[in-house]
């Protein structure tokens, strides 16, 4: 199943929509339960992804369902076109004089600044500055993108470098504290000329 497409706002506008949407999607798979509950939670925070972006930022929304051996997956996408203004850039850099980005803080925060350095001019060409993008990057093909894309970051590959560590870190305890990191599956950031999709996962078996 495929909702209908929903466009979210930075000052979250359409979130109404949005979650009425889930709920129809709740509806029409018979989702019961805790599962229901998940599902609307990580539909709470895509939206809170998008909140406070930028000015004037905007998003579509869809949820998909799909039937597997392991379960049913569920989709929840966003869709961000690329290419914001250069006085939109200069407003929504926000580093501290300690050189770390303080918006970036979390594991929903880190989420939240990889969708607005993606959808700047500039890319995410600046990524390598942090280390936590480049701990979730990937390169490689995957089966669920067709079309043609530049890369995608993945909080899966994230989680599993942060668990491989020696020693726990602050990452760890982002982690551990995080709704998105425990509830989702995995979340994917595909990066594409014209636009950024963020996909949250989540199978309900």
């Amino acid at each position: 199943m495929n909702t209908d497409v929903i466009e979210i706002r930075g000052d979250l506008s359409g979130s109404g929509a949005a979650l009425e949407t889930a709920e129809r999607f709740i509806g029409y798979n018979n989702i019961k339960g805790r599962d229901a509950v998940h599902i609307r939670l990580l539909t709470e925070e895509a939206l809170s992804l998008i909140n406070g972006v930028m000015d004037d930022f905007k998003a579509r929304l869809c949820i998909e369902s799909e039937k597997t051996d392991g379960g049913l997956l569920c989709r929840i996408m966003l869709t961000a076109d690329r290419g914001v203004d250069e006085r939109q850039e200069s407003r929504i850099k926000s580093v501290s004089t300690s050189g770390r980005n303080e918006s970036a803080r979390g594991v929903l925060g880190k989420l939240r600044e990889l969708v607005r350095r993606s959808t700047q001019r500039s890319g995410y060409a600046d990524a390598n500055t942090d280390s936590w993008i480049g701990m979730g990057m990937h390169s490689n093909e995957i089966s669920y993108v067709s079309e043609y894309y530049d890369g995608y970051w993945s909080l899966d590959s994230y989680r599993r470098q942060i668990e491989s560590a020696s020693e726990k870190s602050e990452e760890w305890d982002e982690l551990e504290r995080s709704i998105i990191a425990n509830l989702a599956d995995d979340v994917k950031v595909y990066f594409r000329s014209g636009s950024t999709e963020i996909v949250i996962e989540k199978l309900l078996k």
